[in-house]
């Protein structure tokens, strides 16, 4: 069984591969018939066509259907005529689901039967993984857009979820280019969502195109004190399409010389949006090469500060794992005056980038980072680094998880803090999302810690989806029960609903 999900938006969902192996002591030649058995009585209710895909041989490049039903039911047989080959053979089956299929259901495949000529039969035990369900919630081409990236997710105390996300209109480049912040709201939970709506857009700023204007990397953050929604975004105007942002931006202040730190604000559960606002005045050090936020989501602390992570980068005499003078660090940017004004910290870890925060039972703030040294080091001291403070990042201290507790090929990743029933008893729980790989961006897993990210227990992990992608996730509390996630495919964002009780193991 593929650990991936069947995805509401799709008609091929591929769910297994299944080998059928011949040798000269094998009696039968071809494949007649395929029988799954499911453990769910309702899987007609969520199942629209099961087919099956085939080649008689497996250095065919394309796929064939070889059968296909849409009479589904707790035992489902589908008819089928593949002959084969002398070599291995193999066939894949998938799932398409009815357009009113739930995301927050869930089936199991029992066993399945292989049925081939002179009466020969093969019944295979699966492994029991569960398959799941999704939305793609923004998919390539949509709204004239070629790609879709950069995913920060947040709830607002009326339960809405609001996706936000980089609208990349010629390609999936990095900033510079034609990119605007867009966003979505659900209010059903995530099952259906509202039509994207562009909330930051820099138009043609000093008379340069939209390519010369792009503003990206959007991190969201929820102020439940004052029901207000905050993103904040990357902004340059000038440099040169054929360059990043990363590089061109330089020590200055001003928009055509270095990157902005940009504000976007809606009071109204994100129906509207207010004009950017610029900070980067008040907390950007002129010397700096850059300055920007997460990306993600940021959090309102339970004493009301803001905090965004956030990242710059400076000539500190360290070398940077990129050979320039410049050294990246990850930190973050707070108000203590619910947005009024804004301040900064200082560098928690060298060559740390994306970063996320999280604030701890005892008030600290856990910054989680994405550390470039991971780019080469794929042995013990592989992981995401961690570090905390006390006072809002005037000072850091290495948390004794970093660099080893938590795998990375190098990516973006998310994690949040939330309050839930465990055991009968109120438990503050951390819980973590990326593509759980030294080596490449797939196996997007979500993890849970019960030691304020000490450890992150084997068991009390799920992988939703094994496939490769641009790998970005950000974390919600959907209710008080549910986990939302909102992750990159390739070109598209996908969002899966997930019950806290089965990564925890309550059920």
């Amino acid at each position: 069984m593929k650990k991936v999900p069947v995805f509401l938006q799709k008609s091929v969902n591929e769910i297994a591969v299944v080998n059928i192996p011949k040798t000269e002591n094998t009696q039968y030649e071809k494949l007649t018939s395929v029988t799954l058995r499911f453990l769910n009585d309702d899987v007609k209710n969520t199942l629209k066509k099961i087919q099956l895909l085939g080649r008689a041989d497996n250095n065919a490049q394309e796929s064939l259907q070889i059968g296909e039903t849409s009479g589904i039911g707790k035992e489902t047989t589908i008819a089928v005529d593949l002959p084969l080959s002398a070599s291995n053979n193999s066939f894949s089956f998938s799932f398409e689901a009815l357009e009113n299929t739930s995301i927050e259901n869930k089936i199991q495949l029992e066993t399945v039967i292989l049925e081939f000529d002179h009466n020969t039969k093969q019944s295979i035990q699966p492994d029991k993984n569960t398959i799941r369900f999704g939305n793609i919630v923004r998919q390539q081409g949509q709204d004239n857009c070629d790609t879709y990236r950069i995913p920060g997710l947040v709830t607002t105390a009326n339960g809405t979820l609001i996706a936000v996300y980089d609208a990349r209109y010629n390609n999936s480049k990095d900033l510079q280019e034609d990119i605007d912040i867009a966003m979505n709201r659900s209010t059903d939970g995530g099952q259906t969502w509202e039509p994207m709506k562009v909330i930051m857009d820099m138009g043609e700023w000093g008379g340069r195109s939209q390519r010369l204007n792009g503003i990206g990397d959007p991190c969201v953050l929820y102020d439940n004190k004052t029901n207000t929604l905050w993103v904040a975004a990357l902004w340059m105007s000038g440099g040169s399409e054929k360059d990043m942002l990363w590089w061109a931006s330089q020590p200055g202040m001003k928009p055509e010389v270095t990157g902005q730190f940009m504000l976007a604000k809606s009071t109204d559960d994100g129906l509207t949006w207010s004009d950017p606002m610029n900070i980067t005045e008040q907390i950007k050090n002129p010397a700096w090469q850059l300055l920007l936020q997460g990306p993600g989501r940021g959090i309102c602390m339970e004493n009301g500060t803001l905090v965004f992570p956030a990242q710059f980068k400076a000539n500190t005499g360290e070398k940077a794992i990129d050979g320039g003078q410049f050294t990246c660090h990850s930190t973050i940017v707070y108000s203590k005056d619910q947005g009024a004004t804004w301040n900064i910290g200082t560098g928690a870890k060298t060559n740390t980038t994306e970063a996320q925060v999280v604030e701890l039972p005892d008030g600290s703030l856990m910054l989680n980072m994405r550390d470039d040294r991971n780019r080469k080091d794929k042995g013990d001291t592989n992981g995401r680094a961690v570090a905390a403070t006390s006072d809002l990042g005037k000072t850091w201290e290495r948390h004794p998880s970093s660099n080893h507790a938590l795998p990375e090929s190098n990516c973006m990743a998310s994690i949040i803090s939330a309050e839930v029933i465990l055991n009968g008893s109120i438990k503050n729980v951390l819980f973590f999302s990326n593509p759980n790989n030294k080596y490449e961006r797939k196996n997007m897993t979500i993890k849970a810690s019960l030691d304020n990210g000490l450890t992150w227990p084997e068991e009390l992990q799920i992988e939703l989806n094994e496939n490769g992608g641009y790998g970005y996730s950000c974390l919600t509390m959907v209710d008080n029960e549910t986990i939302g996630i909102l992750y990159e495919g390739v070109k598209d964002l996908y969002f899966q609903k997930i019950e806290v009780a089965d990564i925890l193991k309550t059920n």
